[in-house]
This record gives structure tokens, C-alpha cells and sequence, in this order.
């Protein structure tokens, strides 16, 4: 976006500089503590010597240059650059394209010195210099990341040196932005929209485009920013933020944008200003060769399009001049193109042109670059050069004879259809001339006496702005250089910034070829505007003083608005913004808030802040709260800030910043308590206490400690803390998850052991004999590792869940307290319990059933529950081979751990939307069933002697039993497709258990209510277990709270958005649960291996809606198409009150919603037929016997297009033997009755049923194709299901008036809307450049 061709007005340095590489340098001042994180950017040539980059740091750092020095950052080496040294930035070791890091330090121990206004050793010529971004020619879209010679971050707040004010990119923008300021840099329309005034009354002022057209010229000329927003300029124009990455046409932009001001300003003073300005005549006339009759037309134009290349030519042309000649050359009708004359009465040999008659005021010219390229069918952009002049003499142009004659005035403005065309009015006369009158124009031929009608002067254009464009026809950037009236010099106007350029350069520009410097350059001028040379009619700007009253009035009003802007943006500069913490008291957890502080304020007014902030008045005392350094990530309290409670903050914080590397903690103290120091270098220790005799883990006591302590000190200051004898005392370090590291060393430094700044340490102190055996075989070890894989799942069981109290037991190993505490919790229940005992029993008989009838088809019975180990919590489940054979006792089983012994439990895997979950609640006879008994249920838990408060925060569980076997920690998990995961090569055992080794498992629940009171009457659980359980032993855990067999039920993983998805890969653990994940049970027969979930859609041809929904089904691997179908038949009658038989339906293939492949009876799933999990399958209802018997045959769907009637028939099934084209045309002969020899057909489409507009289908479609077989280009019918539309060639197409087309489309429309099928087929168009008046689009209700 830099420019650098020979039509863009701009500097010839920043020319010649784009074409060198740049090196990118970012100087951090570390001299001043102010300034220590501010970063100076600077982008420059890469033949930059370091002696001139010594003079551009001074420059924008204002210091004086040789005060300071300058060093590479982040290298060991921190000798100063030679501040003499000529050599270039890239032999001084410098980077082209990268960011190179420096550092302005001090020069011998002394502060740089400040520059005065006029002290910075640079001149005019170093001041202009360009310091700007990596060239980015071309580059598609705009950019608003730019740099120039003073800009910064905050530089944009500053007006430019040049005086005027830049605008702001939204994003694609810079369209808008290049014809704003030519608009503002014309005194005749600045002025003329400052004579206008708004009346508030009679529209809303947001939505009024002259109003803010002109509130912006206001801020242009007045404001002291560098430069200022569009947005309400563009929201006055009805956009929303998408257009703002919308790039379009600038010269589009300005006839939508002349339209909308016509339109806002019609019966006011203003009405007639465009065309007043812009408006200019031409004629368009066609002459009779033979007799010299002429019609014609005056046409009115905005801008003239001139043609960079003529179709078909190789060679551009050179100038503008020669450009406009060619425009108003006229075109001889000869041939087939002859012209019909009226006096003659035939068709005659003629001439056609255009003459102009009238030159507006303002004249814009638009070079026409951007064309199409019919060879390679892509729209291109014609970069060749074409000169323009300064000063263009329009008067060779001009038609003197019509200027003479009579013109007709009532011309009306026809718009514009293409690129450039001119307006009309669609009139035209008879003109009668002779001979002597010139035909078409010849410039060489005008005589002198001609040239003197009208004199050179009054003619004479002066260009003053050119709307540059960079990039290729696809997208770029665009930017303005304009000349000011006021003082003639030429200006660079490129989205915010603005820069002069030299008078010279423009001359080189204009009159020179400047491809020859950039020959591959795609940056050159788009848009030209000149103004006519008058002094009677050049108006100058008008001055601040002699403004209009409204107009000052507005001026004060956004001055005002603008210094409040600053101030604001002063205290906000000056605000300190952080992360503030606090356990709350009353809702006992972190809270978060962001804290924001005046610099200046003292941590004691920063505190009382933080108090009100966090809403503990009234809650705690003012002097019992204190801010201290805080790491929210480690949970890590740095220090606290005793005896600088006067420190401002900003020197607390260590400066303004946007963002900090630490937070704040606003900590709370008892009354009776006092706080605690902490002091920088302090390591922080969470010490859980281990109990071996009660198997529990206290909550945790913080400890500071340094990191050069010895473990035996450690050992001492944890024995203050915790009052345990530190001789007996094992510590152990938990560095990461599931990493525990016994502290044995006495000598060894905390740091040498791993600690950082926020640590979790285990201690135990007693004199058992676990200290002699080895760690990783302890029962602490144990103890530990449990703690570590123990999670907290919410279960969510079905609104009308069976249960029996039968099935929960208590522990043995409970103590009196623990029978107690849970006698009182079932007594509390006992009511609920009651009213389950009796609405449950039905289905508790229905379940009973069942179970004894799968017991039956086993081999041998195997027990349900397992044996619990006396004097232990730790629950073993052994292998089925290690069981006894004997009946299951459920009121011996503890609750915490259940065996999975039936086979039948393994069933593949896979996960599933919860798009899939809403259909699976009736999706079998065994489903509805169990749904259709199933009640309401409570369920209660046994509760252990103690609570555990473990460190994840599960204050309300005890760890009772689990240890991770060692066989295990090597267990890779599966993640194959559910078939192979359910293989018997697992390392698991149909029951989910390691085949290895036995597996201790843990699990307890407890009954859980939402506390918002949601999902009443939702029974729910709060499981604590060990996630290295695999799924098939949690839903045998499950089973006596659910209360059907774990086959019988579905778990289902609820994610964000209660996003739900079935997890039924039995073989798998936890592992990826993690705290307080939610788990939904849904009730319904869970699949076996080899099954897969099927989803049944009815196919319905000749409905609106072909695709109806009906059932979810089983099939199962190695069954037929028939048995399916067999399968099928019940439920098909219960739920969808179809009653067929096999013979009379029809399975095929579906994909989304094309029906393919027909499934033949005698096909066999995973053999003939892909199946797969969530598979989707057509059930298509014959009407007739089924007529596809083989492979071989193909079912295609048929339907005729009668072009007499505009109507098309209904879909009819033609089974063809073979792809011959012959066979098709024969058979739809047949079903048709349409001769052979006039039959033509062509395919379908898009998806089925293929719909397409009847306005179209008679031209839009490929009928006939010459191919032989179906199966080539372009038909490719290789599948059951094509689509094909047939017609009879003689039959003549339906001749349709007007009104009947109109009324036949609006229909059509509709319907293709609501079946989702478009009316068109044509590429997407790009979007229109639309200007709103009403304030915005209306939205189409058919769109929704």
C-alpha cells in the first residue's frame, strides 16, 4: 500500500524506498523509569546509516543526539553502537524484515539531555524523512497499521504537522476515506453543505447523511486529532459493522453517495448542488451515411469513463487525451449492423458517437483499469501507464455546432447499468442538418474560427485530486493526493495520515513513464478530478470566522465534546487496572473484580476502594482487610505491603500498564488474628496432614518458607505449623499431577528438591511399621495415589428412575456415627422412599423378568455384587475366573464398589450429538417399555465415619478404597472405532477389568440437590470415584440406583451448552472426567457389540417435504436387508401406525437427503453393505411389487417437464437393466408416450428432489446431452436415486405476459425459499454498495 507508480502524487523517496528491504527497529528507553515500558519503532532503509539512525532516535525520543548511546537487547553484549560509524544498518548487523531490539541507555553514567523545541539536530529535509511500515504492494484489503515520521501509539491523538486531519480505516474503508477528504478539499462543496442546516425536528440527526457529512468536514477543519473516526458517517448511511469489511468501487461510492444527497436535500437551497458541480451533457446520435438524417439524445453524465486498453487490443493508451478522443470517436454501422433509417425507409450505412455539449464545473475522469479477461474468465486490473496533465484543455472536445443549437433540457438521470456508463434520458429527435455539418469528431479538422466560439480559457481544467488505487481486481487499498486551493501545495491523504508532496515529483508523475522504476508496479491513479479555471466561479474555503451561526454552534459543541474526550483519555492513561481477588466471607469462594486506581492514589485509599469494590461493608471491618501481591496462577502470595500504606499506587505497581504479571489479593483477617508479613523470596507450602489409622487427608495449612532451606529445617517449621514430631515425620512433594516424591535427604535444599513459588506438600508422623517398607509400596503411597485419581461426578438419574432400598446397603466397615448420620438422612427420606417402594414395583417385576431370562441363556450365572475383604476398605474385584459361583447377596454388597459380570455388557462405542440424543428416548420396543414403567425415584447413600477435606476441594467425601495397580500405569487407551475397541485383543475382560492384574476400584455416592432449586423433582447423585474405572463397572455401580440393568440404560456426558453426547466405549476409564463433570443416565437399551444405532427416514418422492423422520432402530452386524426389514415391521406399526409387510417397502441408501443405492433383501450389513455408528437409512414404500432384483440394475427417478403448460408431473421410478442411454430414452418413450426421435432429457441438480424454477428449467439445464452411456461426462449416473427430467422437443413453450411472468416468479420464489432450494444457479455476485435513507435494509422475511 505504499505508492509507487507514476500516477500516485507522492514523495519520490518513499518511491525509491519501498524498493529497497527495511529493517524494523524497536528501541526500549530504559534511562528514565517513566519511560522504561515505552518501545520507539522505527521502520527505515535498509541503507540507513547508524549515524542517521543515532539522529531519527533522537528526533522521536526529543533528546539531544550524542547524549545517549545505543545497545542490542537481550544479548550478553551491551557495548554501545559507534554512534560515528557511516555503515549501513544491515553490515552493522541489523535484520531487513525482522524486529531488531535495542536499548537507549545512559552515556558515561549521565541522563540523556532533553531537546528543546528547536534543539534536535534535525532539519526541515530529516524531519519529512519517511519512517514508515514494510512495503506492502498490492497487498489485498485495506490496512490501517501505518507509520510516519512522528507517529506512535498515542501520536494519533496529535494533530499532523501538515494541518489537516486524516480519517480512520474501519477496516476496508479506505475507499470512503480517499472520497470524503477530495469532497472536503473542495471549497465549492465544503461550503455549500456549511450553508445547510439541519433541523433536528424533521429527522433524526444519526440517521441524516448531510448532517454528518458535515459534522465531519467540521471536526476535519477544526480538530487537533490526527485524525478521526467515519463510523457516523457510515451509520448515517444505514450500515452495520459487516459493510465495514466490504471493500468496493470509489467511483461507485460517489454516485450512490451524489444520489442519497440529492434525495436528503430535495426542496431545500441545496437540491440542484451535484448537478450544479458535476453535472455535464453529452449527445448520443446515429447519422444516416446515405441522406444525413440524425437521431440523437442528450444524455446528462456525472464522470467520464475512459478506456485504458480497447477490447482486443494489445496496446494501451498513453494519455488521458488520447483516451478522451477515443471516447467521443464515433463507429460506423456497416454490414449486419447497418442502421435503419426513417427518411430512407431501409437500412443505410451510419455513423454512431457521442459529442460532448457541456462540461461540468467540476469534471471527474475514471480511468476504466479494472476489465475481464475472457480468456482466462477472471476479472483482471490493467495496471498500464497512462499519463494526465495538470492542466487539461477540454475546449478540442467540445461540440461547437451543438453548442449552438438548441438543446433539450428535460433530461432525466437513467442511472448506470455498467462501469462508467452515462445517465439518459431516453429521448430522442429528428435533426435535421446538411451536409456541411462535421461528422463525428475530428480534432485535426476543427477550424480556428470554430475554436474561437468558445475560448480556450473558459475550458481550461486544473486537476487537484487523484484517487490512487493499489492492488490487483481481486481487492487493495486506495488513498488521495490533493492539491489545496488555498495554498497550492500537494498533500498525501492515506486513511490517518497525512504528508506533503513535493511540486517536482508531481511533474515527474505526471509527464513521465515511471514503469520504467517500477515496472511491475500495481499502484497507480483511478479517479481524476479537475476544476474549471474561472476566477469569477473559484470560491476559496470559508475561515472558522466567517462560518454560519449553526455551524458554529456545532463547532462548539464538538470542541466541548473533544475536550472531554481528553480528559477522559488523560485519567484513563493514569489508571492503574488490575486483577483484584478475595475470598469472600459470606459466598466462601475467590471472587474476581478488576480494580481500577488512580496512580496517585495511596494503597490505603487503594484498599478502601478494593472494600466497597469486592461489597464487604457491613460484612467485615475496613481495618481487617489489606491488599498483597498476588499469583492467581500458582495461588502464590508474593508480598504484603507493611508500612507503605501512604505509596502511591503507581509506584507500588511499578507504572501504568496495560497489563500486570501479577494480581492483587484483598485478604481478610479475623479480629483476633493479626496479618501475617510476607516478604519477597518466599516460597509458599500447602501441608495437607495424613492420617494412616482414619485414611483421611486434612484440609490444608499454609507455610512460607525459603527456597535455600534444608529439609530438616523444612521438617522443624512444618512441626510449629502442624505440632507433629518432625523425627518421624515423612514429607512428601507433589510436583505435578500424580508425581509424588518422598523427602528422605536431610541436607538437601528445598530448591534442589523442585520447590517453586506455590507448593503442595503430604506430611505423616506416627510410629507404624509403613515407614520401613518402600514408598511406592506404603500404605501412604496408597493413600496418596487415590487421593490424587479421586473425582466428583454430578449424575443426573431419569425423572422417573426405579430403585429399591434392598439394593442400598450401607458399608460394613461404617461406624456407629456413620449408621447414625445416615439413619438420619434415610428417615428424612422415608416418605419418598414409601411412594417408590409402591410405584416402582411393577417395573421392579418387568426387570426381574428380564434379568432371569438373561441368566437363563448364560452358560453359567455369575454374581453381581462381589465380596468385601474384612478389617479393609480397599475393595478387590477380582477376575470372573478368581469368582466363587455363587447367588449375589445385593444386602451384603457395599455400596462403594460393585463387579461387572455380565457378558453381555460389551457393546460398541461411540459418541453422539445431543441432536441425536431427543430421538433415542422411544427408539425400541424394549425402550418404550422400560420408559413406559419407569417412576420416580429417590435415592440415599451410605455415609462413611468422617468427612475429608482433600485439597481439589472434596471437602464432603472420604477416600475408603483404590490403589492403582502397576500392570495399569501402562494401559494405553483406545481410540478406534467402536467395533475393534470391543475386540477381544483388549487388555480388559468383558466386565471392563484389567486382565493383568485385579483392579482396586473406589466409588461412593451421596444424594444431591441443585441448590438454585432447578431440576426439581431430578433425582440426582454426587459420585466420588476413582476415574480409572472403566464405564462398564460405573454403570454396574449404577445399576441399583437406576434400577434396570446397566444394558438397559445409556450414559450420556453433558458438555457446555448442555451439549450431550453417549459415551459407550465400555472398556475405556474416566481418565478424561474431570471435577464436578456433569453425567446424564437416560433410560433405553444400551447396545451390544456389533450393533449399531440406525436412524429410519421415510422417502417420500412427491411430497414438499421428502424426508420425514420416523424411528431410531438397532441393526446388527452379519444381519440381512430382510431380517432388518423383519425387525422393522412392530415398530413401525406401535410408533409410527404404518402397517406394511415386507414386500411392500424397500431399503436404499441415504445420503443427506439424496436416496440412493436400493438395498436388496438378501444383502448382509458389513459385508454388502457399509454400515456404520449414527447410519441413516431411507424406507421407501412401494406401490407396486418390488422390481429390483439385481446389482446390475439401476432405479432411477423420472419426472416430464411440460414447456405448454409450465408444469411439471410427479416423480415415476424407471429400473433400467443396464447405463444405456438408448434404455432410458425407450423407457421413458414407453411411460410416456413421447416418440423417440423428439424425447430429450437432461439431469437433475443440486440434492433431491432437484428443484428448479419453471422459468428456468426450460433453458437452464443440459438438455440432450451426446453421450451413450449414463455413467460419462456430464451425467455420471453410477448409483440408484439420479434424478432425471425428460420433455418432448415439439412441444412449444408456454407464451406468458408480463404480468403472468411477474406473478409466476414471485410464486416460484416462494417456493424455492421455503424448500431451501435457490432460485438461481448463477456464481455468487459481489455485494451491491447500497446508501440507506430510511436508516438501514429492511430484512427480507424469507430469509429467516
Amino acid at each position: 500500500m505504499v505508492p509507487s507508480e507514476e500516477t500516485q502524487l507522492v514523495p519520490k523517496e518513499i518511491e525509491s524506498a519501498a524498493e529497497e528491504p527495511r529493517v524494523l527497529c524497536i528501541v526500549q528507553d530504559t534511562t528514565n523509569a517513566k519511560t522504561v515500558n515505552e518501545r520507539l519503532t522505527l521502520n527505515l532503509p535498509a541503507s540507513t546509516t547508524v549515524n542517521k539512525l543515532y539522529e531519527d532516535v533522537a528526533h522521536k525520543a526529543g533528546y539531544v543526539n550524542g547524549t545517549f548511546c545505543l545497545a542490542w537487547a537481550n544479548t550478553g553484549d551491551m557495548a554501545p553502537l559507534d554512534q560515528a560509524s557511516e555503515m549501513s544498518l544491515v553490515l552493522s548487523g541489523f535484520e531487513a524484515g525482522k524486529r531488531n531490539f535495542m536499548q537507549l541507555t545512559d552515556k558515561e553514567g549521565e541522563q540523556p539531555q532533553v531537546a528543546s523545541v528547536n534543539s534536535s539536530g534535525l532539519d526541515d529535509s530529516s524531519q519529512d524523512r519517511f519512517i514508515g511500515p514494510l512495503p506492502r504492494d498490492g497487498t489485498v484489503g485495506c490496512s490501517s497499521d501505518y507509520s510516519s515520521p512522528s507517529y506512535s501509539y498515542s501520536s494519533i491523538l496529535n494533530k499532523s504537522d501538515t494541518g489537516y486531519v486524516g480519517l480512520v480505516n474501519q477496516a476496508m474503508t479506505c475507499y470512503l476515506n480517499s472520497l470524503l477528504q477530495t469532497l472536503f478539499m473542495t471549497p465549492e462543496f465544503r461550503n455549500a453543505l456549511y450553508n445547510w442546516e439541519f433541523e433536528e425536528s424533521e429527522e433524526d440527526p444519526v440517521n441524516s447523511i448531510p448532517y454528518q457529512l458535515q459534522r465531519l468536514f467540521v471536526l476535519l477543519q477544526t480538530s487537533k486529532k490526527r485524525a478521526i473516526e467515519t463510523t457516523d458517517v457510515t451509520r448515517s448511511f444505514g450500515w452495520d459493522s459487516s459493510e465495514a469489511w466490504q471493500q468496493h468501487d470509489v467511483q461507485e461510492l460517489c454516485r450512490v453517495m451524489f444520489d442519497a444527497l440529492e434525495q436528503k436535500w430535495k426542496q431545500t437551497e441545496q437540491a440542484d448542488l451535484i448537478n450544479q458541480l458535476y453535472q455535464g451533457k453529452l449527445k448520443d446520435y446515429v447519422r444516416c451515411l446515405e441522406c444525413g438524417y440524425e437521431s440523437w439524445r442528450i444524455d446528462t453524465y456525472l464522470d467520464i469513463p475512459l478506456v485504458i486498453r480497447p477490447f482486443g487490443a494489445s496496446q494501451a493508451f498513453g494519455s488521458v487525451e488520447e483516451a478522451l478522443q477515443a471516447f467521443i470517436q464515433p463507429e460506423t454501422l456497416d454490414g449486419p449492423n447497418q442502421y435503419f433509417c426513417e427518411r430512407c425507409k431501409k437500412k443505410c450505412d451510419a455513423r454512431k458517437g457521442l459529442r460532448f455539449l457541456h462540461f461540468p464545473y467540476l469534471l471527474t475522469l475514471q480511468l476504466k483499469r479494472f476489465d475481464f479477461d475472457y480468456t482466462t474468465m477472471h476479472r483482471i486490473k490493467l495496471n498500464d501507464r497512462m499519463t494526465f496533465p495538470e492542466e487539461l484543455d477540454m475546449s478540442p472536445f467540445i461540440d461547437v455546432e451543438d453548442e449552438k443549437s438548441p438543446q433539450t433540457e428535460s433530461c432525466t438521470d437513467s442511472g448506470a447499468e455498467n462501469e462508467g456508463s452515462c445517465h439518459s434520458d431516453q429521448m430522442s429527435n429528428d435533426f435535421s442538418t446538411d451536409d456541411a455539418v462535421d461528422e463525428g469528431i475530428c480534432l485535426d479538422n476543427t477550424s480556428s474560427s470554430e475554436r474561437a466560439l468558445k475560448p480556450k480559457s473558459s475550458l481550461t481544467f486544473e486537476l487537484f485530486s487523484v484517487m490512487v488505487h493499489s492492488g490487483s481486481a481481486a481487492g487493495g487499498h486506495y488513498y488521495a493526493c490533493i492539491k489545496s486551493f488555498s495554498d497550492s501545495q500537494w498533500y498525501s491523504f492515506n486513511d490517518q495520515h497525512v504528508s506533503k508532496v513535493s511540486q517536482l515529483y508531481i511533474t515527474i508523475s505526471i509527464l513521465s513513464n515511471l514503469l520504467i522504476l517500477c515496472p511491475n508496479s500495481s499502484t497507480n491513479a483511478y479517479m481524476l478530478m479537475y476544476r474549471l479555471k474561472d476566477p469569477s466561479r473559484n470560491a476559496k474555503f470559508l475561515d472558522v470566522e466567517d462560518f454560519p451561526e449553526h455551524i458554529k454552534r456545532l463547532m462548539q459543541r464538538e470542541k466541548e465534546s473533544e475536550e472531554q474526550e481528553k480528559r477522559q483519555r488523560e485519567i484513563e492513561r493514569n489508571t492503574c487496572k488490575i486483577k483484584l481477588f478475595c475470598m469472600h466471607p459470606v459466598k466462601m469462594m475467590m471472587v474476581e473484580n478488576k480494580l481500577e486506581v488512580h496512580k496517585d492514589k495511596t494503597l490505603r485509599e487503594a484498599t478502601e476502594m478494593a472494600y466497597k469494590l469486592m461489597d464487604l461493608d457491613g460484612v467485615v471491618p475496613l481495618d481487617c482487610c489489606r491488599l498483597v501481591k498476588y499469583d492467581e496462577f500458582h495461588e502464590y502470595l508474593e508480598r504484603s505491603y507493611e508500612g507503605e500504606e501512604d505509596m502511591p499506587m503507581g509506584l507500588l505497581l511499578g507504572g501504568v500498564k496495560s497489563s500486570y504479571m501479577f494480581d492483587l489479593l484483598l485478604e481478610i483477617r479475623r479480629p483476633d488474628q493479626v496479618f501475617q508479613p510476607y516478604k519477597p523470596g518466599e516460597v509458599m507450602v500447602k501441608v495437607h496432614v495424613v492420617d494412616l489409622k482414619s485414611e483421611s487427608i486434612a484440609a490444608p495449612v499454609s507455610v512460607r518458607a525459603y527456597l535455600n532451606q534444608t529439609i530438616t529445617e523444612f521438617k522443624q517449621l512444618i512441626a510449629q505449623a502442624t505440632g507433629l514430631c518432625a523425627e518421624t515425620m515423612r514429607v512428601i512433594l507433589e510436583r505435578c499431577y500424580n508425581d509424588l516424591r518422598l523427602l528422605y535427604v536431610p541436607n538437601k535444599t528445598l530448591k534442589a528438591e523442585g520447590f517453586f513459588r506455590s507448593n503442595k506438600v503430604f506430611v505423616e508422623s506416627s510410629d507404624s511399621a509403613d515407614h520401613q517398607a518402600v514408598f511406592t509400596d506404603s500404605v501412604l503411597w496408597k493413600l496418596l495415589d487415590r487421593h490424587g485419581n479421586t473425582i466428583r461426578l454430578f449424575v443426573s438419574l431419569p425423572e422417573q428412575s426405579p430403585g429399591s432400598l434392598a439394593n442400598r446397603t450401607s458399608c460394613p466397615k461404617a461406624s456407629a456415627d456413620s449408621e447414625d448420620s445416615f439413619d438420619g438422612a434415610k428417615g428424612s427420606r422415608k416418605s419418598v422412599e414409601a411412594i417408590l417402594e409402591e410405584s416402582t414395583e411393577k417395573l421392579k417385576n418387568l426387570s426381574l423378568q428380564q434379568q432371569q431370562q438373561q441368566h437363563q441363556q448364560q452358560s453359567s450365572s455369575t454374581s453381581d455384587s462381589q465380596k468385601s475383604s474384612e478389617h479393609s476398605d480397599f475393595e478387590l474385584i477380582e477376575s470372573p475366573a478368581q469368582e466363587p459361583d455363587a447367588a449375589s447377596q445385593p444386602s451384603q454388597t457395599e455400596n462403594c464398589t460393585r463387579a461387572a459380570s455380565d457378558t453381555e455388557n460389551q457393546f460398541p462405542s461411540e459418541e453422539r450429538s445431543d441432536s441425536d440424543v431427543n430421538n433415542d428416548r422411544s427408539t425400541s420396543s424394549v425402550d418404550s417399555d422400560i420408559l413406559s414403567s419407569s417412576h420416580s425415584s429417590d435415592t440415599l447413600c451410605n455415609a462413611d465415619s468422617g468427612t475429608l477435606p482433600l485439597a481439589n476441594g472434596l471437602d464432603s467425601h472420604s477416600i475408603t478404597s483404590s490403589r492403582r495397580s502397576k500392570a495399569h500405569e501402562g494401559k494405553k487407551e483406545t481410540w478406534d472405532t467402536a467395533e475393534e475397541d470391543s475386540g477381544t485383543d483388549s487388555e480388559y475382560d468383558e466386565n471392563g477389568k484389567s486382565k493383568a492384574d485385579a483392579q482396586y476400584l473406589y466409588f461412593k455416592t451421596e444424594p444431591y440437590s441443585h441448590e438454585d432449586g432447578s431440576g426439581e423433582g431430578q433425582k440426582c447423585l454426587l459420585v466420588h470415584l476413582d476415574k480409572r474405572i472403566t464405564l462398564a463397572a460405573f454403570k454396574q455401580n449404577l445399576e441399583p440406583f437406576v434400577g434396570v440393568p446397566s444394558t438397559q440404560f445409556k450414559v450420556f456426558r453433558v458438555y457446555a451448552n448442555n451439549q450431550e453426547f453417549e459415551s459407550v466405549r465400555l472398556n475405556e476409564t474416566l481418565s478424561s472426567f474431570s471435577d464436578d463433570n456433569k453425567i446424564t443416565i437416560r433410560l433405553g437399551r444400551a447396545l451390544k457389540k456389533g450393533e449399531y444405532r440406525v436412524k429410519v427416514y421415510q422417502l417420500l418422492v412427491n411430497d414438499p417435504e421428502p424426508c420425514k423422520f420416523l424411528l431410531d432402530t438397532v441393526f446388527a452386524k452379519g444381519m440381512t436387508v430382510r431380517q432388518s426389514k423383519e425387525e422393522l415391521l412392530p415398530q413401525l406399526k406401535d410408533q409410527c401406525k404404518l402397517d406394511l409387510s415386507t414386500d411392500r417397502f424397500r431399503l436404499r441408501k441415504k445420503t443427506w437427503k439424496n436416496p440412493g443405492t436400493v438395498f436388496l433383501d438378501y444383502h448382509v450389513y458389513e459385508e454388502d453393505i457399509n454400515i456404520s455408528s449414527n447410519w441413516e437409512v431411507f424406507l421407501e414404500v412401494l406401490e407396486e411389487p418390488e422390481r429390483m432384483k439385481s446389482m446390475s440394475q439401476l432405479a432411477v427417478l423420472t419426472r416430464r417437464w411440460c414447456p405448454a403448460q409450465m408444469k411439471l408431473e410427479a416423480f415415476r421410478e424407471v429400473v433400467l437393466e443396464s447405463s444405456s442411454v438408448e434404455e432410458l430414452k425407450e423407457k421413458l418413450s414407453e411411460l410416456s408416450g413421447i416418440p423417440l426421435e423428439n424425447l430429450e432429457f437432461a439431469k437433475g441438480r443440486g440434492t433431491f428432489p432437484c428443484d428448479i424454477s419453471l422459468l428456468e428449467i426450460h433453458q437452464d439445464l443440459d438438455w440432450n446431452p451426446k453421450v451413450s452411456t449414463l455413467n460419462v461426462w456430464p451425467l455420471y449416473i453410477c448409483d440408484d436415486g439420479a434424478v432425471i427430467f425428460y420433455r418432448d422437443c415439439t412441444e412449444e413453450l408456454m407464451e406468458l405476459s408480463e404480468e403472468e411472468r411477474n406473478e409466476l416468479m414471485k410464486k416460484e420464489s416462494s417456493r424455492l425459499l421455503k424448500t431451501g432450494h435457490r432460485v438461481s444457479y448463477s456464481p455468487r455476485k459481489e455485494k451491491a454498495l447500497k446508501i440507506y435513507l430510511d436508516g438501514g435494509p429492511t430484512k427480507d422475511p424469507g430469509q429467516d
